[in-house]
């Protein structure tokens, strides 16, 4: 029996709700989630890049695999999945990894993939000793093929290439050669992963006139500026965004946030327009009944709910992801509800393939399940981390804590507490009975939100005493289970303090 191929493609900073919305058009992907299994409520492990995406490639969680924060790299010892398919299996794919790495050597092969093409040349104050810093990335050197000429530090940086002709944009670039490598492999199993960095920032491109800044819907929460009872580190990024901007919109403003709001959803539209490239390959190619198709994003993006920017936090907008995993030869489609964690997709992915799934592994397989199903619910708790310590500085960077403004000092009361929001390891619970428990181990900014009742995340139970001590004490009991059976280093207390 031939193995299935596996074509896995992902986002950089995509919102879960961009499924299904009526405010973005992304075609491919709801055809896509119409015809695969959808998961409402996919969660990834952190929420930003590296972490989340060292989950994705090897089913652990952020703090077992090295990659803790971004730009550090993720351990050699740590296999990627094409290092866990058995030898047997392994000899008979052939591998490809496209597009944006960053867990490390962005630009060169590594993690059992054959074939590589990368597009990042911004990484290389993180290559590991002995890699060389003057190479450059696979798009570099077609875009000088192209006639264009690099900028600074001989390097197109990614605002330039943001404001190329959508022709010679990454993700064109991305879909063209995965269409090719679809093609030229189509007579033996192969797993194809794709990253476009879009739509993460900068948030500008050829889509950007795309949607009307004066008539698109904002999020529901957008209005609701972080309280008291919110975290720190979320109400300090939400004045910065006020009184700083990102790039040149105005976030003072609601005009700022829309015009920033609907070139974010142009590169979304851009995306989806080389998601049709890819899938209309696999359905060219012939291979669509043995083809398996994953899309999803390594993490949220807040655009405009609290008035934050970005991820790093957990509210629901930063943590939650689109995904849809279709099966090969899938006649329905299958909505999945409830709890799902991206932890889950690589052991998964290997039953699909026909690869046991290693007793290491944090995540489960959900692929005896999927098979067949129209409706599943998913009746597990998902644990996502906030990990310290912060990342490896670039040579030269000043020390965090060091010359803070002093409106946020102001606010946050000391430089201590400045750096304390950033780096405390938070744990969260997302629960089956959809409530999202946050343990803030050193400020204590615990929070506990009914996401059916609040599922804008305004109201802060525990802030307004509404909160049962044994029903946090459970919570606890929960992520502490979870904890020891990925031995999570970073400990939840049994109880929170009273008084």
């Amino acid at each position: 029996m031939t193995p299935p191929n596996l074509v896995f493609i992902f986002t950089d900073e995509q919102r879960a709700d961009t499924i299904h919305s009526p405010d973005v058009r992304m075609p491919h992907l709801n055809r896509l989630a119409e015809e695969g299994c959808h998961f409402t409520n996919a969660l990834c492990t952190q929420p930003v890049c590296t972490p989340s995406r060292a989950t994705i490639m090897t089913g652990l969680y952020p703090h077992a695999t090295g990659a803790v924060s971004n730009n550090l790299a993720l351990r050699e010892d740590v296999p990627c999945l094409p290092e866990l398919l058995p030898p047997a299996l392994r000899d008979r794919y052939s591998t490809a990894y496209m597009g944006k790495w960053h867990l490390g050597d962005e630009i060169f092969a590594q993690h059992g993939f054959d074939h590589w093409l990368s597009i990042e040349d911004g990484y290389d104050a993180f290559y590991s000793p002995g890699r060389d810093r003057e190479a450059r990335s696979d798009y570099h050197h077609w875009l000088c093929g192209h006639g264009f000429l690099p900028q600074r530090g001989n390097r197109f940086i990614r605002d330039r290439a943001a404001v190329l002709p959508e022709r010679y944009t990454k993700p064109r670039f991305l879909a063209e050669h995965a269409g090719r490598f679809i093609r030229e492999h189509a007579d033996r199993p192969f797993a194809l992963y794709i990253n476009f960095l879009e739509p993460h920032m900068p948030f500008f491109g050829p889509r950007s006139g795309e949607y009307d800044p004066d008539t698109l819907n904002m999020p529901a929460n957008f209005g609701h500026f972080p309280g008291p009872s919110a975290p720190l580190k979320a109400r300090l990024q939400a004045e910065r965004f006020r009184r700083d901007g990102f790039e040149w919109y105005d976030l003072a403003t609601e005009a700022g946030w829309r015009q920033m709001t609907a070139a974010y959803r142009g590169l979304c539209t851009l995306v989806d327009d080389q998601l049709g490239r890819i899938l209309g390959a696999i359905e060219q190619a012939g291979i669509a009944d043995n083809t398996i198709v994953v899309f999803t994003s390594d993490h949220g993006e807040m655009m405009g709910s609290h008035r934050l920017l970005g991820k790093g936090v957990m509210y629901q907008e930063s943590v939650r992801v689109p995904c849809v995993l279709k099966l090969p030869g899938q006649q329905r489609g299958c909505r999945v509800d409830g709890p799902f964690g991206l932890v889950d997709l690589v052991p998964t992915l290997l039953e699909l393939m026909g690869a046991p799934v290693p007793a290491g592994l944090h995540g489960r397989s959900l692929a005896g399940r999927l098979d067949g199903a129209q409706n599943l619910q998913l009746e597990e708790d998902v644990l996502v981390q906030w990990n310290g310590p912060p990342r490896r500085q670039r040579p030269g960077e000043a020390e965090a804590g060091a010359d803070l403004p002093e409106w946020m000092l102001e606010l946050a009361g000391s430089a201590q507490r400045v750096v304390d929001a950033r780096e405390e390891p938070i744990r969260t619970l997302f629960t089956a009975d959809n409530k999202r428990f946050s343990f803030s181990p050193i400020l204590g900014e615990h929070e506990l939100y009914d996401l059916d009742a609040d599922p804008q995340e305004r109201s802060n139970l525990l802030a307004e005493g509404e909160g049962r001590g044994e029903q946090v004490d459970d919570y606890l009991a929960r992520i502490r289970a979870i904890q020891q059976r990925t031995d999570d280093p970073h400990l939840v207390a049994e109880s929170l303090p009273t008084g």
